[in-house]
């Protein structure tokens, strides 16, 4: 099974986007609650981040239907495979829904080998780790987030928890940053064009809108 270009953009097995897509105005459709754990070595560089996404009841529904092809109702190990394989290969242009950036500047980040599909109480749960392309130092200011650059998917960190780090030393201090929408688009105001409101693909401008881990290690070595 594969997606059309317009459903790649949402994951959608739901439909195609909605005309209008102006963050003002759009409403997600797709709506999974998240955990992300970012790992730290022993050398205090971070190497991967490991996502957990579970997503809502009707879209997880929408999935059962779509991917089970023998039609028991349920999801064997090779139908969990093929949406592992097809969610993969449509995020691998949005690089996976993930930003990450060191002083403002975006970090290279290498695609996961693969995504892991599970159905646990009847939602949909996607697992993946990603890494750095080189493993980041723990210097300056670092940003992890998460985030639909269409905003047909919303990605909910529901907890502050929810946004881990595993051994992070004490030079280091930790901090979930929620941005108000108003606030992000009147600090941004002259970076925001008409296509960032009227391109259904979305832009890297979208990013200022998630929520992200943010790590101050400027004393860290």
């Amino acid at each position: 099974m594969r997606l059309s270009r317009r459903c790649v953009t949402s994951l959608a097995v739901l439909g195609a986007l909605a005309a209008s897509t102006s963050p003002a105005r759009v409403h997600p459709h797709i709506f999974a609650e998240a955990r992300l754990d970012v790992v730290i070595g022993p050398d205090n560089k971070v190497h991967s981040l490991q996502h957990v996404w579970r997503f809502d009841d009707l879209f997880s529904s929408t999935v059962l239907v779509e991917f089970d092809t023998n039609k028991d109702l349920k999801l064997d190990h090779k139908e969990l495979e093929e949406v592992g394989k097809t969610v993969h290969e449509s995020l691998a242009e949005y690089n996976y829904f993930q930003v990450v950036t060191q002083d403002g500047k975006d970090v290279k980040m290498v695609a996961p080998d693969k995504l892991i599909a599970t159905l646990e109480d009847n939602q949909l749960i996607i697992l993946f780790e990603s890494k750095m392309a080189e493993p980041l130092p723990l210097k300056g200011k670092l940003d992890f987030g998460v985030y639909d650059p269409t905003f047909y998917t919303a990605i909910d960190f529901v907890d502050d928890a929810n946004m881990a780090v595993q051994n992070l030393p004490p030079a280091c201090a930790r901090e979930v940053i929620r941005p108000d929408p108003d606030e992000a688009i009147a600090a941004n105001q002259s970076s925001l064009t008409d296509a960032f409101f009227n391109d259904p693909t979305g832009t890297d401008l979208s990013k200022i809108f998630a929520t992200r881990l943010e790590l101050n290690c400027n004393a860290a070595g």
